[in-house]
């Protein structure tokens, strides 16, 4: 497994501003759907493309396109949703798939409970949406998934990772083509599973409180 930090200074700058708990829901939306593009615009560095022919006004030419399959984004429900929008609009043509997984908060194991995904992902780059790799259980169970169905290059997109949860998954995922892309491997998780000093719940942040 791979792991990309993105070193950049908006990166830095608007994850300052996700992580203020003073910064109010619709803001904190807004700036983790730009953070993911900037995130995007690293991990599909590898995208997989074609090289075609096209006229330009002026002459011939080739370029490239992206290949088929298409690639496939899977945010992870809740709060993933909350990043597929800045995904997209950099990846327009791809397909979306969902995943819709918990936490179980005392044993912190995670569980499927829904997916809408095409059943052979054979072939397919594939990009999940979580935003926070804290203990590593809910991406690690995604992941696995995807690779079931076929998926044969997964990266992984998370606002934040705590270095309990890489380690979970280099160790978990061994041997998996699998790459995830963040804005900050922070300091460690607390006794709750939290990541510090991390941003809070990322979906309460999102959408509020939900009981």
């Amino acid at each position: 497994m791979r792991t990309h930090v993105v070193d950049h200074p908006l990166v830095a700058h608007k994850l300052t501003t996700l992580r203020d708990e003073r910064t109010d829901s619709p803001t904190f939306r807004r700036l983790a759907d730009e953070l993911v593009t900037l995130l995007a615009y690293e991990a599909t560095r590898d995208v997989r493309v074609d090289e075609v022919g096209i006229t330009t006004p002026v002459t011939g030419t080739t370029g490239v396109r992206l290949s088929y399959p298409r690639p496939l984004v899977v945010p992870i429900i809740r709060a993933g949703l909350g990043m597929l929008e800045g995904m997209v609009r950099l990846l327009p043509t791809a397909e979306v798939g969902f995943l819709g997984m918990i936490r179980d908060e005392e044993t912190l194991q995670a569980s499927t409970y829904a997916n809408r995904m095409p059943d052979d992902l054979s072939g397919r780059q594939v990009y999940v949406l979580d935003p926070m790799l804290a203990t590593g259980g809910t991406l690690v169970a995604a992941i696995r998934e995807l690779i079931r169905r076929g998926a044969d290059d997964v990266t992984a997109l998370c606002l934040l990772a705590a270095p309990e949860g890489v380690e979970v998954m280099e160790r978990e995922l061994a041997g998996t083509p699998v790459t995830v892309v963040t804005a900050s491997v922070d300091e460690r998780l607390n006794e709750q599973g939290f990541i510090v000093p991390g941003l809070g719940d990322a979906g309460d942040r999102m959408y509020g409180t939900v009981s």
